[in-house]
């Protein structure tokens, strides 16, 4: 599987991220033809090769046609019509108003916004695919949620402002099309870095980093800085697609660059180039013979010697409800000749700090041990196999397209045992003989 990493020292904006995309290999007539299966109308998407601060990259635009068209021809590369893309005051800042106010799906395409529902609505009946579909969905959703809290009102009540525009909707579908026109790459990120100063939004003049964009990463637990850029470089759409996207954060890991893309914004920074770098690779060269998905994932571990069984027994239930991937304790041989136990915690890197609370709260530890470890893992399908006592699910694990795995679900087959009243190790037989015939 390839991996895109996403180079944020200059922060990430939509139309940042699909000029990206662009440069990297994703086919502009491609990108058009998606995207028409909104059913959206009276836009043109631009890209056009400029240099920013010495840097080639691809300028992505989206022309609505009820602005002015300043002198710019549509249509066709080298005519890019330049949209504050989150880089300039007001564009890329929902805004939420009262229930029942907005217009239908299709309506509205000069920028007064839609409404949650009517996003939901406009994405869930296109023909775009449905990984496409799950994936801008849920970035509108985290918009959505993060205004919610901020203004005190539910999801499904909140109404974007610019972010429910024509262009902000293309930049969001859009960079979720262009990561399937790649191949669907696992997405890493560096660190969020933002500027400072103030921004003026659809809620007035506010500091940086904007309202929303730092209650979307504080809900994913991305962490934020600030760097000594006088301008906004993280907008809210660039949040939203790196809380839903990226995997983990932080420095480039083992990583092969194949091709290296540029994503230019629009304004002219103080301090950086206004650039996305965008990197295609694979994790190491020898992984390219196996087809396996790779990821990062933190460790953490605590030796403990006066902590009781039911305390570690409370704890696993807790830390699995917490998102842990997987918790256990090993017996260990401590100092001065005590016997205790080795207390592991596996989880996705963004969940590494409130784990870790967890285990210094719930447990006597005094302090957690943290690594990061890279798996690699067969590519995963769960399959429904007939038994002669039920129907019962299965997870298959394929390495190049071979299956090399086959575990039935514990549940699935306990149901089938209770309801057949047979003993659970006679339907577990059943389905992987059930498996083999397949």
């Amino acid at each position: 599987m390839k991996t895109l990493y996403l180079d944020l020292f200059s922060g990430i904006s939509g139309d940042m991220f699909l000029g990206a995309l662009l440069d990297l290999g994703v086919e502009l007539p491609q990108l058009e033809r998606e995207l028409a299966k909104l059913g959206l109308a009276g836009y043109h998407l631009h890209a056009e090769r400029r240099h920013k601060g010495s840097i080639e990259g691809v300028k992505f635009d989206v022309h609505v046609e009820e602005e002015p068209p300043h002198g710019h021809r549509h249509g066709g590369p080298g005519h890019g019509h330049s949209h504050a893309a989150g880089h300039e005051a007001g564009h890329d800042h929902p805004h939420p108003h009262p229930p029942g106010h907005g217009h239908g799906p299709g309506a509205d395409p000069g920028g007064h916004g839609r409404n949650h529902a009517q996003i939901r609505e406009l994405i869930s009946r296109s023909g775009l695919s449905a990984w496409v579909k799950a994936r801008a969905l849920a970035v509108f959703h985290r918009i959505a949620v993060a205004e919610g809290k901020i203004h005190g009102l539910p999801p499904e009540e909140v109404h974007f402002h610019e972010v429910g525009a024509v262009d902000s909707i293309v930049d969001i579908v859009g960079a979720c099309v262009g990561l399937e026109l790649l191949g669907r790459p696992r997405v890493l990120a560096g660190p969020v870095v933002d500027g400072f100063g103030w921004v003026q939004c659809a809620h007035g003049r506010f500091p940086i980093p904007a309202p929303a964009t730092l209650a979307i990463l504080g809900a994913r637990g991305i962490p934020v800085s600030q760097c000594d850029e006088p301008h906004e470089l993280i907008t809210p759409t660039g949040a939203a697609l790196l809380a839903e996207l990226v995997e983990s954060f932080g420095p480039m890991r083992e990583l092969v660059a194949d091709r290296i893309g540029y994503g230019l914004g629009t304004r002219e920074n103080k301090t950086r180039p206004n650039v996305l770098r965008a990197i295609l690779g694979g994790s190491t060269a020898r992984d390219s013979s196996c087809d396996w998905e790779t990821d990062t994932i933190a460790v953490l571990e605590t030796n403990l010697d006066d902590v009781s069984p039911e305390v570690l027994g409370h704890f696993v239930e807790q830390a699995l409800a917490a998102g842990a991937l997987d918790v256990f304790h090993t017996p260990v041989q401590m100092k001065k000749n005590r016997p205790g136990v080795l207390l592991t915690v596996l989880c996705a890197e963004a969940d590494a700090d409130p784990l870790t609370a967890l285990m210094l709260r719930e447990t006597s530890a005094f302090g957690v041990r943290r690594t990061s470890a890279a798996r690699r893992k067969l590519q995963r399908e769960f399959v429904a196999v007939q038994t002669p006592f039920g129907e019962v699910a299965v997870k298959l694990g394929r390495l190049n397209g071979v299956v090399v795995q086959a575990a039935p679900e514990y549940e699935s087959c306990r149901k089938v045992a209770a309801a057949a009243e047979v003993p659970l190790k006679d339907v577990y037989a059943a389905a992987l003989k059930a498996v083999e015939r397949r």
